[in-house]
């Protein structure tokens, strides 16, 4: 995907996506957005959609490069498949065992996940409403409070 053409905002995001990948982006980011506790932001971070906690709220930023927000989550349209990063699924273990659990009961394909990547290869096993769940998982605070407390250095 060129994601380089004419995107700025998160709206122009979608504009560049294969057709088979529009809706079910679209879904995604619906879905987020109607589950996303308060403080969260939407933006366009690292050329995706992404929902960081704002430097308004946490004005430190993300340790590795302090001009950026704190990043939460996003999702992107790879090559062969679409992705969710959720950054707590990689750093809160309990989290992380909560999502495998509900995901195989969920979906009928086994979960292809890296560190805070899961990766959705066949988009109509998407879990819509677990991923809504997941999103209601941890509010801002708590992510700043997890982020100082064992992230930062």
């Amino acid at each position: 995907m060129k994601t380089d053409i004419a995107v700025k905002k998160v709206e122009d995001y979608f504009h560049v996506l294969p057709e088979d990948r529009q809706l079910p982006m679209q879904r995604l980011r619906q879905v987020i957005l109607d589950n996303l506790p308060e403080g969260f932001e939407e933006a366009l971070q690292y050329k995706m959609p992404a929902y960081n906690v704002p430097h308004s709220i946490y004005p430190e930023g993300y340790h590795c490069d302090p001009k950026e927000p704190l990043p939460f989550m996003a999702f992107a349209s790879q090559k062969n498949f679409i992705a969710l990063y959720h950054s707590g699924l990689y750093a809160m273990p309990d989290l992380n065992e909560w999502w495998k659990k509900e995901y195989a009961k969920a979906v009928p394909t086994k979960l292809d996940m890296g560190k805070s990547c899961v990766r959705f290869k066949k988009f109509e096993h998407i879990p819509y409403d677990l991923i809504g769940e997941l999103v209601t998982k941890v509010k801002c605070q708590d992510w700043i409070n997890f982020y100082v407390a064992n992230v930062k250095r």
